[in-house]
């Protein structure tokens, strides 16, 4: 299958006072397409600034990233919004559901705004709350779930618009082993049913322990792990 993300050379660094922090030390790194890469690494490694330059939350300094065949490095802001909405579905430590909308409405929210009509939007959301185990809370607000249901609501959100590569950012980092199982779990089934690229950046060893590809991230380097 082909490459759906190419990273060539990528450089960030950051100014702390006088000192300069090199966070990402010239970087390759290439995921085939529907496939599921874990990068691990202490706090602090860089994995979050890794992720949110693949996502086009960051910018590097120097270097490529490469998405679907298109270069995003130099894109300008509204480019790079139309990107994140189109082609990235997040995940992040916090699930930021909206706290005035159900489960089913945050989910059918993203593909509701790109103008898809509300009764399709509905109907995916329902679909995706159903492989998340949620079919019997679609219609609870975000005060009602559980940690870990409204982090499964976070998943199916990321899905909903058919993104090119799901980015997961400690996914399971605020839950306890009971639901970190669960979500790992179905995170991962989810990406492999649709056929989704999936990037998780996590210290958690059941979490990278999923992956198919698994990557460490020291001192600014990419080594591969073997399996």
């Amino acid at each position: 299958m082909s490459e759906i993300v190419k990273v060539r050379g990528l450089v960030k660094n950051y100014l702390s006072g006088a000192e300069t922090l090199h966070i990402l030390r010239g970087i390759d790194f290439d995921v085939v397409q529907g496939s599921s890469v874990a990068v691990s690494g202490q706090s602090g490694s860089g994995k979050s600034t890794f992720l949110n330059i693949i996502g086009g939350l960051d910018r590097s300094d120097s270097g490529t990233v490469e998405v679907a065949g298109k270069d995003i490095s130099g894109l300008s802001e509204s480019a790079l919004s139309s990107y994140r909405q189109k082609k990235v579905g997040f995940i992040f430590q916090f699930h930021y559901l909206l706290k005035d909308f159900t489960a089913l409405e945050n989910v059918m929210l993203p593909v509701f705004m790109t103008g898809l009509p509300k009764r399709k939007a509905l109907e995916m959301a329902h679909v995706l709350l159903q492989d998340m185990k949620l079919e019997d809370r679609a219609k609870h607000f975000p005060s009602q779930l559980s940690g870990g249901e409204r982090q499964r609501v976070a998943v199916a959100r990321a899905m909903v618009n058919d993104p090119d590569i799901i980015l997961a950012d400690e996914p399971t980092g605020n839950l306890d082993p009971k639901n970190n199982a669960m979500v790992t779990e179905l995170l991962y089934a989810g990406a492999e049913k649709y056929g989704k690229t999936l990037i998780v950046v996590t210290h958690d060893e059941n979490v990278a322990g999923r992956a198919k590809i698994r990557y460490s991230l020291e001192n600014g380097l990419l080594g591969k792990e073997a399996l």
